[in-house]
Formats: C-alpha cells, sequence, structure tokens
C-alpha cells in the first residue's frame, strides 16, 4: 500500500488534464473519504488495502479522461454540493454568471423564475439559496435529469423550487414570469472540441444545437415572450463567439435592453433582454 503523499505524487500521469493535482487530490479524499484538507495534515498515512484499490480504479478511469465529478458522483455550484451523472452537464464556474446576472436584475424578495433545461437543477437551486420568497420552475426533458435535479432539490430542502418533465416550453401551463433563464445545448455538431475533454462523457443532447449551435436559443427567444411579465428578463448562456447572433436573435424576437456579459476569463458568455410591452404576447 502507499501513502497519501506517494499517492498525490502520481498527478503528472493525468496528462490529458489542465487540472491533474487537484484532480488527484479529489479522487483520494473520495477514496478514503476525507477532505483535501485533510490529506496534508496526514500526508504518511497509509491507505488501507480497499482505500487502495478504491482510489487505483478511479485514478484509472481518469487517466481515460472520465470527468472526476462523474468519478465522485458529486460538483460544487455556487457553494453548493449538487450530485451529477452521465444525464447531465456538469455544472462549469462560468455558468455562475447567469445566476449573478439573475440576482442583479431581479432584486425583488417576491419573484416567479423559469430555469430551461434545468439539467442537475443548479441554476435553479443556486437561485432558490440566495432568494428564499421566490417561486422557482425547473424545466427539463429528459426524465433521467428530472431525477436527479429532484434528488438535489430534495437533498438542499428546497421547497420554492418546483421540476417538471418539458421540452422547452411544451408542458408548461400558460403563466408569466418575472425571469426566465437557461444554459441550453449552443455548440456545434461539427465542433471539434466535441471528441475532447469531459465534453465527450455528457450528453450530447445537452451540447448540440442545429443552426451552428443557434437553435435553441432561437426558440427559447420566441417562446419565452408569451411567458415573461412585461419588464421581465431572458438570461441565456451561450458560446463565446455567439454573443453577436444572440443579440441579433433577440432583437428580432422583439427584446429591447439587449446586452452582453463577459465571463470570468473576460468572453462574451451570456447574453441578457428585456421583455419591455405586453404586445409581444
Amino acid at each position: 500500500m502507499a501513502t497519501v503523499k506517494q499517492n498525490l505524487h502520481r498527478s503528472p500521469e493525468l496528462t490529458h488534464s489542465d487540472s491533474a493535482r487537484l484532480d488527484t487530490e479529489l479522487l483520494l479524499a473520495h477514496s478514503i473519504g476525507r477532505d483535501r484538507t485533510w490529506l496534508y495534515t496526514w500526508p504518511e498515512y497509509e491507505l488501507r488495502g480497499e482505500e487502495q484499490r478504491r482510489f487505483d480504479a478511479l485514478f484509472e478511469r481518469r487517466k481515460s479522461g472520465e470527468p472526476v465529478a462523474h468519478l465522485v458522483g458529486e460538483r460544487e455550484f455556487w457553494s453548493l454540493p449538487l450530485k451529477v451523472d452521465a444525464s447531465t452537464l456538469i455544472p462549469r464556474p462560468d455558468t455562475e454568471l447567469l445566476v449573478e446576472t439573475a440576482l442583479e436584475l431581479c432584486p425583488g424578495e417576491k419573484r416567479r423564475a423559469l430555469d430551461l433545461g434545468t439539467g442537475s437543477g443548479a441554476i435553479a437551486l443556486a437561485l432558490a439559496s440566495e432568494r428564499p420568497g421566490w417561486r422557482i420552475l425547473a424545466a427539463e426533458k429528459s426524465a433521467d435529469a428530472v431525477a436527479l435535479a429532484e434528488e438535489n432539490r430534495r437533498a438542499l430542502g428546497f421547497d420554492n423550487v418546483e421540476i417538471l418533465q418539458s421540452d422547452w416550453f411544451a408542458q408548461i401551463a400558460p403563466q408569466q414570469f418575472d425571469l426566465v433563464v437557461s444554459n441550453p445545448p449552443y455548440i456545434d455538431a461539427a465542433d471539434p472540441h466535441l471528441a475532447q475533454g469531459d465534453v465527450r462523457f455528457e450528453p450530447r443532447s445537452a451540447l448540440v444545437a442545429d443552426r451552428e449551435g443557434l437553435a435553441d436559443i432561437e426558440r427559447i427567444a420566441h417562446e419565452s415572450l408569451h411567458f415573461l411579465e412585461e419588464g421581465g428578463w431572458l438570461l441565456v448562456e451561450h458560446g463565446w463567439q455567439q454573443a453577436g447572433a444572440v443579440r441579433k436573435i433577440f432583437a428580432a424576437a422583439g427584446f429591447q435592453d439587449i446586452e452582453s456579459r463577459n465571463d470570468y476569463g473576460n468572453r462574451e458568455r451570456i447574453t441578457l433582454g428585456r421583455c419591455q410591452t405586453s404586445k409581444n404576447k
């Protein structure tokens, strides 16, 4: 058996990862049921047989490219521990920009919000954690993802969130929201990045959209006007090279006060627009 320190020294074997040391720490901590801080407090701890076998198996799977989040079954988003699996996208830090912007644009304590394509429930649950007075509907087409989002909702105890199976707006009863937010599929089917990194293990249906990745955004923009209060906001995440095209889609749909905002890498990552008049309904 090897010590914690010896196992951590294996991180260079993860040659495909740009966070090899962190990946190794997370897998090792998970394998022995401790947190990452403990690893550095007890570097000479020698793993027991089952602990070492568990780590070795997970480490080999990571070497083959499987995402750490799938291997440990969890990813933190907005400081919330969320269960994740292969039925949904893995929540990413850049998507927290959607949450930040939604909270900025809708400061009230009594709001109605809709999260389209909720996946693991990350955006809806993050909003619920900050605004307990909001009523939030989270819609998702995949039955497996709906079950996962509901499991996360129950684990976190957010009673102000409802999870609904729906293909975008198709199964949503006529009603009005102050905010519609979405991280929809926006990758072109021909994008070579689909064959690289973690996305190889994520559901293609949650990644790829027709019309060079813009088809779902266009549908959301046009249909959301029927569900937004006058003055309500639509926020969508998109690819960093799509901002100009998304602004045109919003303008064609009838939104006003349209703008794009940069992610933490200073790239245009989300676009927002306001439903100004009721004549669009």
